[in-house]
């Protein structure tokens, strides 16, 4: 799977209105998105029509989610985001050789759901052999690099991107990335990180222009999404 293509994940949820939800913001997010409602669909599904990416329910008719996993595992490495209903069921799941790649806990954020699954997708691409880093961090020297070119940043600057980039897709609020700028908390006001992203993402423009790898989150605040 590359990124340069429309995405396709397949959604295997038994309870419609959460199936549809899904669908709607994987959809938003420029993805082709495919359904099924039980297990056996979901394994016929995965051979035949050979998504980028699974979201799997637990609970599920026919085959529950952990057999699914074992079943699809036999034949695929497709990526697979785990959804269950109770927090405790992680601990078992991570427990057992399921298969899964990642877990989400009823109820979610549909925005907490995308940002994983975007995630997983640029991982894939990353870890296929035609892709190469487009961004380095080097934390002794303080310094990042798109490419063998340097980014002429501020030491406050190299802290809030250098986190940024080396967590894709995470939602920061404007305070967390205020405690990674200045240790010593002497800026009072989080605003204070919006001049700081202003500035960053003009020097990134200078090495991408035209590409927006800051991405504001409305009243959350700002994530980093690497470009494809």
């Amino acid at each position: 799977m590359t990124m340069t293509r429309q995405a396709h994940i397949l959604v295997v949820e038994d309870d419609p209105k959460i199936a549809a939800l899904l669908a709607d913001y994987f959809a938003a997010a420029g993805w082709r998105v495919t359904c099924a409602c039980d297990g056996l669909s979901a394994v016929a599904l995965v051979r035949s029509a050979q998504p980028d990416l699974v979201v799997l329910d637990l609970m599920l008719p026919q085959l529950d989610g952990i057999e699914v996993c074992r079943a699809v595992r036999a034949f695929s490495q497709v990526p697979i985001v785990m959804l269950t209903a109770r927090v405790d069921e992680i601990d078992r799941l991570l427990g057992l050789d399921t298969g899964a790649d990642d877990y989400v806990c009823k109820p979610f954020s549909p925005r907490e759901v995308v940002a994983r699954v975007r995630a997983h997708l640029r991982r894939a691409a990353v870890l296929a052999p035609s892709a190469a880093p487009a961004f380095t961090v080097e934390r002794a020297s303080m310094r990042v690099f798109h490419g063998a070119v340097p980014l002429a940043l501020t030491p406050v600057e190299f802290r809030i991107l250098a986190e940024l980039i080396e967590h894709p897709d995470r939602v920061y609020s404007r305070q967390q990335l205020l405690d990674f700028a200045h240790e010593d908390q002497r800026d009072i006001s989080d605003r204070t990180v919006d001049s700081h992203i202003k500035n960053i993402r003009r020097k990134l423009s200078l090495c991408l222009p035209d590409v927006d790898c800051l991405q504001s989150v409305y009243g959350v605040g700002y994530r980093f999404e690497l470009p494809a």
